[in-house]
């Protein structure tokens, strides 16, 4: 096993594309891609990741991991769906450590290095680091302990998002 990294050796990751959006701040926009119905959105995927595309379109779903590159880093936010102070690992939160997002979004068509989909919850220009197919018997959990979650899921389909993230 190969020994720990100190806690401050860096990580380097590079984008693989940029998505293209309507959105080009962060105030209004969806929290949360099953809240934003059938905003669309694409992925500029850039050639020298093209080959990794291939038989991508045979997923209805893909999980988009991205860089949230206009989010600031917190350790406690106030979260869109609550008026309650969280620590932000019990957040999906954009500010928070890495700024690393999470999209799950419909893949509607692949045309080339470009992937077009529904579900778009990123601002324009935002980078993407990897792409996953998603999976449901993989990636789907029955539960009922969803903490704070449990009030706030009420408030997704009428909160955008706002300013408290900056």
């Amino acid at each position: 096993m190969p020994p720990p990294l100190p806690q401050s050796a860096p990580v380097t990751l590079r984008p693989i594309g940029v998505v293209q959006s309507p959105f080009r701040s962060t105030g209004g926009m969806p929290i949360q891609t099953l809240a934003t119905g059938e905003v669309q959105g694409s992925l500029q995927v850039f050639d020298e990741f093209a080959a990794g595309l291939r038989d991508i379109e045979g997923f209805e779903y893909l999980m988009l991991i991205t860089h949230l590159h206009q989010a600031t880093e917190k350790l406690e936010v106030v979260p869109f769906m609550d008026t309650q102070s969280h620590g932000v690992f019990a957040t999906r939160a954009p500010a928070r450590p890495n700024r690393i997002g999470l999209s799950i979004v419909q893949l509607v068509r692949v045309q080339g290095c470009v992937l077009h989909f529904l579900g778009n919850d990123m601002l324009h220009g935002t980078p993407v680091l990897d792409i996953k197919p998603y999976v449901p018997a993989l990636d789907v959990r029955q539960t009922e302990r969803i903490g704070w979650f449990a009030q706030g899921l009420t408030r997704l389909p009428t909160t955008l998002s706002d300013e408290r993230m900056k």
